[in-house]
């Protein structure tokens, strides 16, 4: 359904650092720096981070979440971890497993340093 989604940041070189470390936890190469733009490539989608186009304060989306895939709980604090490590913050519950209509899952939740909501997630059995 998606090809790429793409955050704001006010700081490139931060949120390189952040999410070079942040998604390598998840096996993902560092990022390919193009002008005002780091782009991480997988077979399943893209992840960008972009300084604005207009040239206006990055913000964070009120209500919004990105989802990154985990294979396993332990891959899922690796990467909580490596973001508390490098200026991400914790937020929501600390990481756990989670019930819901969505059936079982092992959920961790940051803030990256711009503040966007990010999330490891692992479907259980």
């Amino acid at each position: 359904m998606f090809s790429h989604v793409m955050v704001g940041t006010n700081d490139l070189e931060k949120a390189k650092s952040f999410y070079d470390t942040l998604l390598g936890t998840l096996g993902i190469p560092p990022a390919r720096v193009d002008r005002h733009r780091i782009f991480y490539m997988t077979k399943t989608g893209v992840f960008s981070v972009s300084l604005p186009i207009d040239g206006k304060p990055a913000t964070i989306a009120k209500g919004g979440t990105i989802g990154f895939a985990a294979s396993s709980p332990e891959q899922a604090d690796a990467w909580h971890a490596a973001g508390i490590a490098n200026g991400g913050k914790s937020c929501e519950d600390p990481p756990g497993v989670r019930e819901g209509a969505a059936g079982k899952l092992y959920l961790a939740y940051l803030r990256d340093p711009d503040g966007n909501k990010i999330c490891a997630l692992h479907r259980m059995a």
